[in-house]
């Protein structure tokens, strides 16, 4: 069963988020990850403004687990400690 890995960030050091970015595509990528939702236009209706939300579909929960825990996410991830503030999870979807 596919799974969505959600982001909520602010960014706080555009540099250092864009090398985090450029990386974690990569390892996304790499892991079967598509993005569905990248920044863009967005409502809060409840909880924490974070400006920036990041929707990406991986073929199942263990992957995006994977992915994060890969080396190479590791590695894009250090980029983003101190450059954002961020909410990350990652959801399985429900069978249609």
């Amino acid at each position: 069963m596919s799974a969505l890995w959600i982001a909520h960030v602010k960014v706080l050091d555009d540099d250092a988020y864009g090398k985090y970015a450029a990386i974690a595509t990569e390892a996304i990528a790499a892991h079967g990850g598509v993005f569905l939702a990248r920044g863009g236009r967005y409502v809060q209706l409840e909880g924490n403004d974070r400006p920036r939300n990041v929707v990406a579909r991986f073929p199942s929960l263990e992957d995006a687990v994977a992915c994060y825990n890969s080396p190479r996410y590791q590695e894009a991830l250090s980029h983003a400690k101190g450059a954002s503030e961020r909410d990350l999870m990652v959801v399985e979807e429900a069978a249609p």
